[in-house]
């Protein structure tokens, strides 16, 4: 049983496996780290995530093709984020009442739409969706074993990782990734030499709402071809746990969303095998606690080496 157990994990079907579960944790982590950056605490990663994977389903069945559910998937995931915008940062809202009122909202709202259509509350089967295309990438595809993690996987893991250096860039190498950092470090600084402070927060509520929105549409037209309620299952909580463990760097977030992905590429394969499954569920879960305790003390550690600097 051990040896069964050791070969599945430490095959190189798992690791492409790893691959395909990080790409929603990634991209919805990608945009949390515009929205820390900019000192805004975004809780809505989850109902953002949600309501784009309904979206995109919904976009495929009455737009008739895959890019009509790719752009309704980030509509509504912008939408979410513009609703988040405007009640936290414009009417002054508490930001995580904000945030969990909207994932409550979310959930509830998801359930109800998609029984008015279809008539059912747990899936949406009777609509019409469509896959996200894969790409075979060249003489990489030919290559023994590094061919077969890296090649075949769908264009969204591919433009999830070629994000990662995007956002890099964008916050390291460019005058608004400056205002956004700015503005997180020392608004009344930033403000002070004519940034609009709200500005910048709500365009990093943006931007965060269509990274998580693609990590929706990911889930129901590529991970899966149809809707289910709650499908998400905390994605968007461990995304914001994978942001902080990488300290709100798009490559150290990157690192902890691989890390995230591959717990949860573990817990799906141990449930091929006669392993009860309440214990495999917790695994993803188990997995980002430890990564949340990491993180804290290396916190404290970082907080009490500048105390005794001083």
């Amino acid at each position: 049983m051990l040896e069964q157990i050791f070969s599945t994990l430490f095959s190189w079907a798992t690791l492409k496996a790893a691959l395909r579960f990080t790409t929603p944790i990634l991209l919805a982590s990608l945009g949390a780290i515009f929205t820390a950056r900019a000192g805004v605490l975004n809780l809505n990663l989850e109902g953002t995530m949600l309501a784009a994977a309904l979206g995109g389903v919904l976009g495929c069945h009455y737009g008739g093709s895959l890019w009509t559910g790719v752009l309704a998937a980030i509509l509504v995931g912008v939408l979410i984020a513009a609703i988040l915008a405007w009640d936290g940062i414009y009417m002054k809202s508490n930001m995580v009442l904000a945030g969990t009122a909207l994932n409550t909202f979310v959930s509830g709202l998801t359930i109800f739409v998609l029984f008015m259509i279809t008539g059912e509350k747990g899936t949406s089967t009777k609509l019409t969706s469509y896959k996200m295309p894969s790409i075979d990438i060249p003489l990489i595809k030919n290559i023994p074993v590094l061919g077969e993690i890296l090649s075949g996987h769908s264009i969204l893991t591919y433009f999830a990782f070629t994000c990662v250096f995007i956002a890099a860039f964008l916050l390291f190498k460019t005058a608004i990734g400056l205002r956004i950092r700015a503005v997180g470090e020392n608004p009344d600084a930033a403000e002070s030499v004519g940034v609009n402070v709200k500005r910048i927060k709500a365009m990093s509520l943006i931007i965060c709402g269509f990274f998580a929105s693609l990590g929706g549409a990911y889930l129901s037209m590529d991970y899966v071809t149809w809707f289910q309620r709650e499908m998400t299952s905390g994605r968007g909580f461990i995304a914001l746990a994978a942001m902080n463990l990488g300290n709100s760097h798009p490559v150290g977030t990157m690192l902890a969303a691989m890390l995230f992905g591959a717990a949860e590429a573990i817990a799906t394969i141990l449930q091929s095998l006669k392993i009860p499954y309440q214990l495999v569920l917790m695994i993803p879960y188990f997995v980002t606690l430890i990564g949340l305790i990491v993180y804290a003390i290396r916190r404290e550690a970082k907080i009490k080496k500048l105390r005794m600097s001083r």
